[in-house]
């Protein structure tokens, strides 16, 4: 009975429920921990095995759709030979222009 301390009277009162719960979340939560520690050993360890999962595959041909920014691209680059084709053709007619003109000046 000495054992029992002032718990004498009640030697059934303790409640290990609560304990009983508290244990099982940590085993739980130790068990999260150590799983995700060896998923990321595992990662690290295959890095480029699981990259491989996440990127698409390389296309045999020429893909189906065009991609926007070469195209993008293309179109600038056909709006600049435009452009300089149109300033060479206006400089040619300025250059017309003046020797016609000066022709006929020469000619009055």
């Amino acid at each position: 009975m000495g054992a029992h301390g002032l718990l004498g009277n009640q030697p059934d009162s303790i409640d290990y429920s609560v304990h009983e719960a508290w244990n099982e979340a940590t085993n739980v939560y130790l068990l999260v921990i150590l799983v995700s520690f060896g998923l990321l050993i595992y990662a690290r360890k295959n890095k480029r095995k699981i990259m491989r999962i996440f990127t698409l595959p390389p296309t045999a041909g020429s893909s189906p759709e065009p991609n926007f920014y070469d195209s993008l691209q293309k179109v600038r680059l056909r709006q600049q030979l435009e452009m300089y084709s149109l300033a060479r053709k206006f400089e040619q007619q300025q250059q017309q222009q003046q020797t016609t003109e000066s022709v006929q000046l020469s000619m009055e």
